[in-house]
């Protein structure tokens, strides 16, 4: 089942003297949460005033913050976006929503684990699989990723011999 709502960031500070808030994007690019006219911090929908990218962090006014002092409390909160409102090109998927899927492998025939997290290198993604005998990485490029779709419930790969987990 997909999440109503997603991670999106965290508010890491505060921003001039107006109460805008820092926001650590967890996102491909700090460009992504500029286009939402809304966002969620611990349940409470907050109107997204404005929203600018500096130095690879969002700075956004949020409406009911008007005050360093007041936007302080939100630091270290993560903020959320509506699933309803996101669009993603073709072909992409929320990260979250493959964390804990199954990871089955073509070449074994069997499932060799769970994604426990997806990290963003300078190369490129790598998944991290947690499998039987410890974790298991896993570029994400089409020579191994073969499908990743939280809709199915499983991602497909196919890993190579020496690529962990070797029966």
């Amino acid at each position: 089942m997909l999440k109503e709502y997603l991670e999106a960031g965290k508010i890491v500070g505060t921003f001039g003297i107006l109460g805008e808030v820092r926001i650590l994007p967890w996102s491909d690019s700090p460009e992504f949460l500029r286009g939402f006219s809304r966002v969620f911090i611990d349940g409470k929908e907050l109107k997204l005033l404005r929203a600018r990218v500096h130095k690879g962090m969002i700075l956004a006014l949020l409406e009911g913050y008007s005050t360093p002092e007041e936007a302080m409390v939100l630091k270290n909160k993560t903020v959320f976006i509506a699933r309803a409102d996101a669009r993603l090109p073709e072909g992409r998927v929320f990260v979250e929503d493959l964390i804990g899927l199954p990871v089955f492998d073509l070449r074994k025939g069997r499932t060799i684990g769970t994604l426990r997290e997806v990290m963003n290198l300078p190369a490129g993604d790598v998944y991290r699989v947690a499998g039987e005998k410890g974790d298991i990485l896993i570029p994400a490029v089409p020579a191994f990723l073969r499908e990743a779709d939280p809709e199915k419930g499983e991602i497909r790969v196919e890993t190579i011999e020496g690529m962990g987990d070797e029966d």
